[in-house]
């Protein structure tokens, strides 16, 4: 009798957390709508105009990512994916500074998480060093490309991206020990493999890939894509070492999280070094996405983080929708 208690309180307080989500992403939305179209309306007389103190939007900013930071972690995914199409769709920044500030927000919680994982033995350098040679000059070419084509363009293609990117989080799997019956020939000669332990079993899981040069390919897109849309790379990360590669997903999650801090580091230099990396933009995101995953930690314990995934995905699906038809001109 009280284990169907305890069940009801769990899911009575995840409908409450998602419901609470629910409805700050949706006055959100109607005050950036409200914002924009004050922005794109013909000048008032200089008597009827009303200023907006410089500190609102970096205020209005940290409010935002500290929720997206709570989100991302329930949800499962990196805070990258979720800034880069809600700031760019509904803030007056030009997608180049979001971009930019993007690739910082997930560099920054990379970072965070990077040595901790490396420490614990759950990141297998082996693994990473190959694969974020590649994915981080692919990344510095996807910066490039992200800043030389007209804005219109990108922001097409990242809304494509973005709706591509959750048709993977509904339809990918997930294995916990792929079933990985020889190495090849490519990982054999480069040793990548290792052994880590599973605190739950309390077992040494031994492990190797394959299909090596594949993977090795599909992280030269990875790249490129992670530079050209500032997103991060971990959403596509994950289900490459994961699923083609064959890597144990503790592994594939701890790697991936080690890789950012490779892959994010090429293409931000691009865009410091370009100017398109504003501080007041950077400072208080970055702040807001730490923090909220802190808090997005302790809440993951008392709920379950599926309604909350569903909740991301139509965030993605919102914002994915909105980026295309902004950049197609249809919805401005």
């Amino acid at each position: 009798m009280m284990s169907g208690k305890s069940r009801f309180k769990d899911r009575h307080a995840s409908f409450r957390i998602s419901l609470v989500f629910m409805v700050a992403f949706l006055i959100f939305h109607l005050f950036a709508g409200y914002t924009l179209a004050s922005v794109d309306a013909p000048a008032a007389p200089a008597s009827a105009e009303i200023a907006i103190p410089w500190w609102v939007w970096p205020l209005v900013l940290f409010i935002v990512t500290f929720v997206l930071g709570i989100v991302a972690v329930l949800g499962g995914v990196g805070g990258g994916v979720l800034f880069v199409p809600i700031i760019g769709g509904f803030f007056p920044f030009h997608l180049d500074f979001v971009r930019g500030a993007g690739l910082l927000v997930a560099l920054a919680g990379a970072l965070a998480a990077g040595p901790g994982l490396l420490k614990k033995g759950m990141a297998d350098l082996r693994l990473a060093l190959p694969v974020g040679l590649i994915a981080s000059a692919c990344a510095i070419v996807g910066a490039m490309i992200g800043l030389a084509l007209p804005t219109d363009v990108v922001q097409t293609a990242l809304g494509a991206t973005i709706l591509g990117i959750v048709g993977i989080m509904i339809m990918a799997k997930k294995s916990e020990y792929p079933d990985v019956k020889q190495a090849d020939a490519l990982s054999a000669a480069l040793k990548i493999n290792g052994v880590y332990h599973e605190a739950s079993t309390g077992q040494d899981v031994n492990w190797k890939i394959h299909r090596t040069p594949q993977g090795l390919a599909a992280f030269i897109l990875i790249g490129v894509m992670a530079g050209m849309f500032g997103l991060g790379a971990g959403w596509a990360n994950v289900p490459v070492l994961n699923l083609m590669m064959g890597a144990p997903l503790k592994v594939s999650v701890a790697t991936s999280k080690f890789l950012l801090s490779i892959t994010d580091t090429s293409a931000a230099w691009i865009y410091v070094n370009n100017g398109a990396v504003l501080p007041m933009m950077v400072v208080p995101s970055i702040i807001g996405i730490m923090l909220g995953s802190i808090v997005g930690v302790r809440i993951l314990a008392k709920t379950r983080p599926a309604a909350i995934r569903y909740i991301v995905i139509v965030m993605l699906l919102f914002a994915g929708s909105r980026a295309l038809l902004k950049g197609l001109g249809i919805w401005n």
